[in-house]
């Protein structure tokens, strides 16, 4: 689960967490008293979305205005950049050609910037650690700085029995090239990130910039804060913080169904049991030259109405141009999966080509009910015949 970076700075700071003060802000006349309460004369107004790149980007009703973070020397221009944002939709490289809405914005007082630095907190599946992860390129996004200079991306491990010494700290201050008192201000601010990680079970806390003043102070100028939505159950409090017109509508329905989705940019939308075999059904269908519109694992344990669920969830993104079932049916009875899909498909008038393979429990009586049902329904025998299929009928009905 992700949130906005005002909410993210509220929890860092609540652990130490060198933050500026700052506001948030539902309409422009809200922003200029934001302003009124912060020291001044330099104020940013900042885009609360889900996506990274605010500054860069451009709002959709002004493309050749500024982007979604702006500098601002009195409350009256506070109030102007508010009025900008507010309302309108803000496209940057994260939130695609559709861009994303903007409700809110953030008035944070300015800062005397020496330099801008990268930090970031996750969880490395490779060593099963928490990684501390640094860059002197504050400000440009990790992916180009891991592409273009990967030699400048510093990696430091920590051992979950030993926890956080300052010696992880230290190496990386070096490394950065801080010094004198910024090199324990850095301590502080990675011992406290560190802390809030923990606690909070986050499963990414990333800086950028991480900037550090004329004076020596160390101060996030930014915050993306995610969660492990295995751990939620724990953070009620944190849970309420999410933001849902931030998320695709789809996976917010699938949540509903205990189903796990995720939408993607292909033609062909999945529905598999298991996540191994998700996995595997979207690599083959990029085999065969299509890709997939999703992912989406309905469990082991899917009722029928799970799975009419999950079929309607597919069918509802436009970009779906065929549907490609893929069960093996261990602990999943493929009678449950066959009806499933036969009961969504005549709900909702099945317009595009459907492939299903089943295999395992109750498979004869599976491939029984879906012969029966009249439907359009193309069987398979096997994974490769399957997605050979789906693709070959998706062209055809081009």
């Amino acid at each position: 689960m992700n949130i906005h970076e005002y909410q993210g700075k509220e929890l860092l700071k609540q652990y130490g967490v060198a933050v500026l003060d700052g506001y948030v802000a539902w309409t422009p006349e809200e922003a200029a008293a934001a302003a009124a309460k912060l020291p001044g004369p330099v104020y940013v107004v900042k885009s609360q979305i889900h996506a990274g790149g605010r500054g860069a980007g451009k709002f959709a009703n002004d493309p050749n205005g500024k982007g979604g973070v702006r500098l601002a020397k009195s409350a009256d221009e506070v109030k102007a950049a508010a009025e900008a944002m507010i309302g309108n939709t803000l496209i940057t490289k994260q939130t695609g050609p559709e861009g994303r809405r903007v409700s809110r914005v953030y008035v944070e007082a300015g800062c005397d910037i020496a330099r801008e630095l990268y930090l970031s907190l996750l969880i490395d599946r490779d060593t099963a650690r928490v990684t501390i992860m640094a860059s002197t390129e504050g400000g440009m996004e990790i992916e180009e700085v891991a592409a273009h200079h990967p030699e400048k991306i510093l990696r430091v491990a920590v051992d979950p029995a030993a926890g956080i010494w300052g010696f992880h700290a230290r190496k990386l201050a070096y490394a950065l090239g801080l010094q004198g008192k910024q090199v324990s201000a850095f301590g502080k601010f990675v011992d406290a990130m560190y802390k809030a990680f923990t606690a909070l079970d986050c499963a990414i806390v990333e800086i950028n910039p991480l900037v550090v003043t004329g004076a020596g102070e160390i101060i996030a100028l930014d915050a993306k804060v995610s969660f492990d939505d295995n751990a939620l159950y724990r953070h009620p409090d944190i849970e309420k913080l999410r933001d849902e017109a931030e998320e695709d509508p789809k996976e917010l329905e699938a949540a509903k169904y205990a189903l796990n989705y995720v939408a993607l940019d292909g033609q062909i939308g999945c529905m598999v049991n298991g996540a191994g075999l998700a996995m595997a059904t979207m690599d083959i269908i990029k085999l065969y030259g299509s890709s997939p519109a999703n992912f989406l694992d309905v469990g082991g344990g899917a009722t029928k109405e799970r799975v009419t669920a999950a079929f309607k969830i597919i069918l509802s993104d436009p970009n779906v141009e065929g549907i490609l079932v893929n069960i093996f049916g261990g602990i999943m009875r493929c009678d449950v999966i066959a009806e499933g899909v036969v009961a969504a498909a005549r709900e909702v008038s099945l317009n595009v080509p459907l492939v299903v393979r089943l295999e395992g429990t109750n498979v004869a009586l599976g491939k029984e009910i879906m012969a029966k049902s009249g439907l359009p329904i193309i069987s398979a025998d096997n994974l490769a015949d399957a997605a050979e299929k789906v693709v070959k009928a998706v062209k055809e009905a081009a």
